[in-house]
């Protein structure tokens, strides 16, 4: 296979993801009217109903805006060989194959946030203000982007510089290193994201006693759930949307409630919500993810290292010659119809799993409590209730409202 058929096989997938991405934006969007179903009718007022319309419209088009532009400027770096170029510039500074690949990834990630800046800044400050979601001040929101930008860069710039040893250590054999590595690291990650990484984004407090705790003691007596580590995160300094989720396995487990959640849905709502998520953790479903990712990895690994020394790809991008980075990057678009469906897969399996804590929560919590906490939070964060399946069936990980009930109620 030529660089030139590798070129526009490229082209090719990229332009056939956008296209299909954007038929489903719009496909979503002709429902965005739709009336509304007899389980639904009482979650929106016609004022608010009017609103999350208009919320709905407003971010279609600031997402088609964003992807457009994202898909352009992919292109143009194809079309006029940014890669090849950027990797020339690397290749002045260093003759270091490891620093060449830290420094590759390091800008692109730096460029990759400056592009996205501004749009994000746009949809904080004028989409979210506008509906009355953004909690954020300037000041906070800055902070949280260079302190993302920093710990991206610290952490991925860790993992890439074992990737790059593994490669000129082990040769095509790096994958396996690499998959030991990265499944340790996914491990560490998933047991304390809660104690390492939150804190430097949020607060984290204890539940105090109260007859929130008492009720949500009861639901772990009665699930024989092990509840020792129940939290509180400050999420309402940056959006009035609510959440709760479950972080870590085993000794290290938290429970954690967005202080939003604890304002908007009652004791017995928030209850029914915490047996949802603890029947995640009853049917194993949070070991099971992790296992299935580390799988995924595996075999992206491997396949990767099918293809890391492929001149053809080095020359599609525009690169002299083979380079672990540009291999990466060509890997990257290459295999981007793999993750299309594998995204497909994911969410179907996510969506199966939220029909289980469901279930879960129905046989010992009520599923009653729990369609109103659900209707709530779809209230509060203006969701959409009557979304395309077709959209759906590809980018959801979680049943839509309508779904969740009427199995609720089976």
């Amino acid at each position: 296979m030529s660089a030139s058929t590798v070129f526009y096989g490229l082209i090719f997938f990229i332009t056939a993801e956008f296209v299909i991405e954007k038929f489903l934006d719009w496909l979503n969007a002709q429902h965005f009217e739709d009336p509304l179903p007899a389980e639904l009718q009482d979650v929106f007022d016609n004022a608010e109903y009017q609103k999350s319309q208009a919320y709905k419209k407003e971010n279609y088009r600031f997402q088609s805006l964003i992807s457009t532009l994202s898909f352009l400027a992919i292109l143009f770096i194809l079309f006029f060989n940014g890669f090849g170029r950027l990797d020339q510039l690397v290749s002045q500074w260093t003759e270091n194959n490891m620093l060449q690949t830290l420094y590759f990834f390091g800008l692109l990630l730096i460029a990759g946030s400056l592009f996205n800046l501004p749009f994000s800044y746009y949809h904080t400050f004028v989409i979210e203000e506008k509906y009355g979601f953004n909690q954020s001040s300037k000041k906070l929101f800055f902070t949280d982007q260079i302190k993302s930008l920093l710990l991206t860069l610290i952490i991925g710039g860790l993992l890439l510089t074992a990737f790059v040893w593994f490669y000129q250590i082990a040769g095509h054999q790096f994958w396996l290193y690499a998959w030991i590595l990265l499944s340790a690291f996914s491990i560490f990650i998933n047991m304390f994201y809660t104690s390492l990484i939150v804190p430097l984004f949020n607060k984290l407090t204890p539940l105090k006693e109260s007859e929130l705790r008492q009720k949500l003691k009861k639901l772990a007596q009665k699930t024989s759930y092990n509840l020792h580590q129940i939290y509180v995160i400050d999420g309402s300094k940056r959006s009035s949307k609510a959440n709760a989720y479950f972080s870590g396995f085993g000794p290290k487990k938290k429970v954690v409630l967005y202080d939003t959640l604890i304002k908007d849905l009652s004791p017995d709502e928030i209850s029914a919500v915490l047996a949802h998520e603890i029947g995640h953790y009853k049917k194993k479903h949070i070991i099971f993810n992790l296992l299935l990712s580390i799988l995924t990895s595996g075999i992206l690994l491997y396949l990767l290292s099918l293809v890391i020394d492929n001149p053809n790809l080095a020359k599609a991008l525009g690169a002299e010659e083979p380079k672990f980075h540009i291999g990466l990057i060509a890997f990257t678009l290459l295999f981007t119809p793999v993750s299309f469906i594998l995204g497909i897969f994911t969410n179907w399996l996510s969506r199966k799993f939220e029909y289980q804590a469901d279930a879960f929560a129905r046989k010992y919590d009520s599923a009653d409590t729990l369609i109103s906490g659900l209707k709530k939070l779809s209230q509060k964060s203006l969701s959409n209730l009557t979304p395309h399946p077709w959209y759906v069936f590809v980018h959801y990980s979680h049943p839509h409202l309508l779904q969740r009930i009427r199995q609720l109620k089976k």
